[in-house]
């Protein structure tokens, strides 16, 4: 065994853990140790949001200044006790075997493999094509900020209550804001993207000083985007405390008093 490797007993499962002073935040002097501490640390409140969620590992090995790569197929060389869910790949037109982190070991495993970030499926892999939830990401364009963002996720907000539904936002441990409205009915990407992108739209002839509905970078200055194009059954979002990639170690968190939930 090298000598930067030692094994660790998490839940009695053991785990090969290495490197664990390298240093993947350099403004921070942020380590993987550090990292991997932060996530065991914050397991319980964070794996009910990962339980049987295909989840895409976001891996920076030399740190959030190197290079990055997404694996959405479970490594091969991964414990015997990490599960996995066959998930069909149109894009790839074959059966992708996607990480499943369901308890304390996995995460730790997966944070010792630099995985930074954690990004999972709107779905259940069980029910891949049901949406747990209609999701929406406030982007600002400057010189519009997360001030901007939170008024715009109280009209969202509003829409909803007058549907009967709520709506509960988070911080994306970047710029911006996202809102995520749990779906407690059967419906279909088919039902909610569409859903989404008019919700956007009707907000931006309400608010056109303020709202944009359209991806287009060369419009959102000032303006905060409401980006509906996540309610797709490929595309992921990052889960609600995981830490982010940037200058310094941030992580998504719930609002004050607008807890998130996960359906």
């Amino acid at each position: 065994m090298a000598r930067n490797e030692s094994i660790i007993d998490i839940e009695g499962k053991q785990l090969r853990v290495s490197n664990l002073e390298k240093v993947l935040w350099p403004e921070a002097g942020f380590t993987k140790g550090q990292m991997m501490d932060y996530y065991a640390r914050i397991a319980p409140v964070l794996l009910p949001h990962l339980k049987g969620r295909p989840l895409t590992l976001k891996r920076y090995p030399n740190g959030v200044n190197g290079m990055h790569f997404y694996e959405k197929n479970c490594p091969e060389h991964r414990p015997e006790w990490v599960q996995t869910a066959p998930i069909w790949s149109p894009g790839n037109n074959k059966w992708m075997q996607y990480c499943l982190a369901q308890d304390l070991p996995t995460l730790v495993w997966a944070a010792n493999l630099a995985d930074i970030e954690l990004h999972t499926s709107l779905s259940k892999s069980d029910e891949m094509m049901r949406p747990s939830f209609i999701v929406f990401d406030l982007d600002p364009g400057e010189p519009a900020n997360i001030v901007d963002c939170c008024r715009v996720g109280l009209w969202v907000r509003e829409v909803f209550e007058q549907l009967g539904l709520k709506a509960f936002a988070k911080t994306s441990g970047s710029k911006g804001l996202q809102v995520y409205v749990p779906l407690n009915t059967p419906v279909t990407y088919e039902q909610t993207k569409p859903f989404a992108h008019e919700l956007a739209r009707v907000l931006e002839r309400q608010h056109p000083e303020l709202v944009v509905s359209d991806m287009k970078k060369v419009l959102r200055t000032g303006k905060v985007f409401v980006d509906w194009s996540q309610n797709d059954d490929y595309k992921t979002t990052v889960c609600v405390y995981s830490l982010r990639a940037k200058a310094r170690p941030r992580f998504q968190r719930p609002l004050p008093g607008m807890k998130l939930k996960s359906a």
